[in-house]
């Protein structure tokens, strides 16, 4: 998913988001202990992922501080 798709979804959203993805990281983690993951790059992507949705959902709290200020 692209930033610019993730800047797109609801708070919500996002943050249903990470949770997936979390999710989905921490079973990537064990098919990778297990030895049953066949696509390693699966875990990188997810991991930035999760990073791209925190930084988005950052930046939103950074605005309405900002605004919150003025």
């Amino acid at each position: 998913m692209r930033s610019e798709e993730i800047r797109a979804l609801s708070i919500g959203e996002i943050q249903s988001n990470i949770a997936d993805a979390k999710e989905e990281l921490m079973n990537l983690r064990f098919q990778l202990a297990t030895g049953e993951l066949t696509d390693y790059t699966r875990l990188s992507y997810t991991r930035r992922l999760i990073a791209r949705y925190l930084t988005i959902l950052n930046e939103r709290e950074l605005e309405e501080e900002m605004e919150g200020e003025a």
